[in-house]
């Protein structure tokens, strides 16, 4: 027989002794291909075997397999020639009793609560009166009808649903990528913004519920920056996602009642209020009333209150047309007195003293008139800043002067020579004497 007619019987005759088989043993090397195919190694204390399970079979796995779980795979050996080995081929695989999978949970209850991802700090109070409400669950099925059912009767509110396969393969990356989808949505967007957001499910057994134990779900409700209510699962039902949420509803009907209050309660409370704020209000108006009562019987009346300003008036107006009489008498004797000194003789003298006086000062003034003595030849001496020069110390100081004439002022200097364009000077012969001017 040639090598592949050796591998060709092997691999019938293992397939037709092990069609169906189910075994137990603890995963190890757990590996999801690109592909969608799952490979890992199924051990004991003494031995281990290749296992693989197929894309279309990992699909409907009830939870995630992880290294270190005893599981039960059910599904039929076979061989590959390639390289010389069995393997099992798994359809099916199941959790190793609820004991184990009591214990992984258990396990990744404490990893997670180490971290403070359930810490009660973190812990966010509710919006009161949320406008929006993002819901992640599954489209169809009874929970999301008995969230709308109860939102309704209790108080209307818009709903926006993010449609998430709530079990099976995939399930818990739904989950994580809706929560946080609902938390990068922007306000004022297209899509409302939830205030608020709902985790729901309906009940099940721990495998069913075993999306929203994975650490991914955790994750994403531990950090969305919106609100959220886990309520996954009936009352005695537990969830890692319980812990992580901002609060835990027993079932989606009580999340729907913790999301929002009960709008005809309310209206009764306003009503209630405003009553009270009436019956307040007249109260008061009321003690104020009578305070006010209280305070008048104690004071005096009007007429009492304003008899001495009255008697004040009274005596001012009386006194007031004698004064103006008086005032008037007075003024008159002044201005008699005053109309006798205004006398036109008077007047008269004193007219011609003052024209006297103005004329014996305009006299005075024509004397000391400096310009006076220029018109009876005289010149007067100044520098080219306009001061006038007394002494010939102070002309020679000067060297550039001005001599003002009645006429008008003339340039000159010490050495005699006028400012003005003449001819070449002429040069005095020895024992000759120029002239000064």
């Amino acid at each position: 027989m040639s090598v592949s007619e050796l591998s060709s019987r092997l691999k019938r005759t293992v397939e037709d002794a092990f069609g169906n088989v189910r075994v137990r043993g603890e995963i190890s090397g757990f590996k999801r291909h690109a592909s969608g195919h799952c490979y890992f190694t199924l051990k004991d204390e003494a031995a281990n075997i290749d296992a693989v399970i197929w894309r279309g079979s990992a699909a409907n796995l009830q939870f995630r397999p992880e290294d270190g779980i005893e599981v039960i795979a059910l599904g039929k050996l076979t061989t590959y020639p390639g390289r010389s080995k069995y393997q099992i081929v798994v359809e099916r695989l199941e959790l190793a009793g609820q004991g184990a999978l009591m214990q992984l949970l258990d396990q990744r209850r404490r990893a997670l609560a180490a971290e403070g991802l359930f810490d009660q700090e973190r812990k966010r109070a509710l919006p009161f009166a949320p406008k929006v409400i993002g819901v992640v669950t599954s489209p169809t099925g009874a929970v999301i009808r008995d969230i709308l059912h109860r939102l309704g009767d209790r108080f209307p509110t818009h709903v926006v649903v993010w449609p998430v396969a709530v079990q099976g393969e995939g399930a818990a990356e739904q989950v994580a990528a809706a929560v946080r989808g609902f938390g990068a949505i922007e306000p004022g967007g297209p899509v409302a913004r939830p205030d608020l957001i709902i985790v729901a499910r309906g009940g099940g057994s721990i495998e069913d519920l075993w999306a929203f134990n994975e650490e991914v779900v955790v994750r994403a409700v531990a950090e969305s920056p919106i609100p959220t209510i886990s309520a996954v699962g009936h009352e005695t039902d537990t969830t890692l996602c319980d812990f992580a949420a901002d609060m835990r509803a027993p079932t989606p009907t009580a999340a729907a009642e913790l999301a929002v209050p009960v709008r005809a309660d309310l209206l009764a409370q306003i009503r209630q209020m405003g009553l009270r704020a009436e019956r307040s209000a007249s109260r008061t108006a009321d003690r104020a009333g009578e305070r006010l009562e209280a305070l008048l019987r104690h004071w005096p009346a009007r007429e009492e209150l304003l008899a001495p300003q009255q008697q004040r008036l009274d005596d001012l107006a009386e006194r007031l047309p004698r004064g103006l009489r008086g005032r008037l008498d007075r003024a008159r004797a002044d201005l008699g007195r005053a109309g006798g000194a205004l006398r036109p003789g008077l007047l008269t003298q004193r007219l011609e003293r003052a024209s006297e006086r103005l004329a014996s000062l305009a006299r005075m003034r024509e004397l000391v008139d400096p310009s006076r003595p220029l018109t009876l030849g005289f010149a007067r001496v100044e520098d080219r800043d306009g001061q006038t020069l007394t002494s010939a110390a102070a002309a020679r100081a000067a060297g550039r002067l001005k001599l003002v004439f009645a006429d008008g002022p003339l340039p000159a200097s010490v050495d005699g020579a006028l400012e003005r364009p003449t001819p070449k000077r002429h040069k005095p012969e020895r024992g000759e004497q120029g002239s000064l001017l």
